[in-house]
């Protein structure tokens, strides 16, 4: 099993998303900046995320992302098969020279392997929100409707006069006379 850095931040922007679940699309910006995590990177997760149905997007003045299910219905395993792959969660077998003693104990790895498989499956988004809820260290606030989905006109500008807009007016500035 092999996990990295990926799967950590996944996990956390799918806890801050469904921290921020009520109050709407979460824009991947507002997840970054609280997360201090790259918009190009959280959008590589995101895209991943979203193929395999855990996310939604809405696009759009006030879009962003929301959860695909419930945060019951996803566990921390569901996180990380989404942007690592299948193969993340499975043991690699020993393939090679210098890798017969980890024939030996492949018992053990299988075994510890499939642990770590069943503890991650048991671990729900819900119950990771629930957590950052109550050690009460997260701030939710939600956005504000105001500026959300308005657009407001700008007022156009007179045009400046700083080229002659006619004929006419091109002879009078060059002032030819016959």
């Amino acid at each position: 099993m092999r996990l990295s850095t990926k799967s950590r931040f996944a996990v956390a922007a799918m806890i801050d998303l469904a921290l921020r679940e009520q109050s709407g699309p979460v824009p991947l910006g507002s997840i970054g900046e609280r997360l201090q995590i790259s918009l190009s990177y959280l959008e590589q997760m995101f895209s991943k995320l979203r193929q395999q149905h855990l996310v939604e997007s809405t696009r759009g003045p006030g879009g962003g992302y929301t959860l695909g299910r419930a945060a019951q219905a996803i566990s921390v395993a569901d996180i990380i098969i989404a942007v690592e792959g299948a193969r993340a969660l499975q043991m690699e077998a020993a393939t090679g020279a210098g890798e017969a003693g980890c024939a030996l104990t492949q018992e053990l790895w299988t075994s510890l392997n499939n642990k770590m498989m069943e503890h991650l499956q048991s671990i729900t988004l819900c119950q990771l929100s629930e957590e950052q809820r109550a050690k009460g260290g997260v701030q939710v606030a939600a956005r504000p409707a105001s500026k959300r989905g308005i657009f407001v006109q700008r007022k156009p500008e007179a045009p400046k006069a700083t080229v002659p807009n006619s004929v006419f007016a091109l002879a009078g500035v060059l002032g030819t006379s016959r």
